[in-house]
């Protein structure tokens, strides 16, 4: 029986591995970020030490990681994923954050995660979509780390405007009292996983929420990071 073979996702060519879904040579074409603080994420002189904004004023996650700025190709491909049913794409693009994780870890040691949890959508809106992308990624990102990802850590218990048209204020206020943990996390070294990370209020919210009911640390993977 002949087969058709998968094709990269970016320049559909034909794929050695087909579930990579994007080839190497498109992977190695991805813009290249700026250099950026470990913890915030945001452009930086140096790429090892918190930058002066989070000396300031420390986020509240420790480590940000992410694969590129918002940017093509991998704006469209975070688009297709989140609102045109492209749920095939999740897999390529987790094995993108997966390989970003381990170029960090070579940089500059950080604890392995023990839990990996995604940034949850209320139930509304998770019922029009028919799914949570976040989720769609952790789950393989997890099965590639070899460590745990659990769903019903976190509950997204009010439902919140979009944050897209907000400023950062408002931002904030609007994922007041938005989460509730499920489930204990005391002593765990925890990765929240987002699309993108834009301002930083959701991650921020969530990192709190678990800061405060004992995390041992907390980082924010995610594709893409507004720079």
């Amino acid at each position: 029986m002949l087969t058709v073979p998968a094709l990269c996702w970016l320049c559909r060519m034909p794929l050695a591995i087909s579930h990579w879904g994007i080839c190497s040579c498109c992977r190695k074409a991805l813009p290249v970020a700026p250099p950026c603080c470990p913890v915030c994420g945001l452009p930086a002189m140096v790429t090892t030490l918190p930058c002066g904004r989070c000396l300031q004023k420390p986020p509240p996650w420790q480590r940000l990681l992410y694969v590129t700025d918002y940017c093509q190709p991998l704006s469209a491909m975070v688009q297709a994923l989140k609102f045109n049913q492209q749920t095939a794409l999740a897999r390529p693009l987790a094995r993108l954050m997966l390989l970003r994780a381990r170029e960090a870890q070579r940089e500059s040691a950080f604890p392995r995660p023990d839990l990996l949890i995604s940034v949850p959508l209320h139930r509304q809106r998770a019922w029009r979509r028919g799914y949570n992308q976040s989720a769609l990624l952790a789950k393989p990102l997890a099965r590639l780390l070899g460590c745990r990802y659990d769903e019903r850590v976190l509950r997204r218990v009010r439902r919140t405007p979009a944050q897209h048209h907000l400023s950062a204020r408002l931002r904030k206020k609007n994922l007041h009292d938005a989460f509730r943990l499920e489930l204990p996390v005391r002593d765990l070294h925890i990765v929240i996983v987002d699309d993108v990370v834009t301002t930083g209020s959701t991650v921020g919210e969530i990192a709190q929420l678990l800061h405060r009911h004992g995390a041992a640390t907390v980082q924010v993977w995610c594709l893409c990071r507004t720079l």
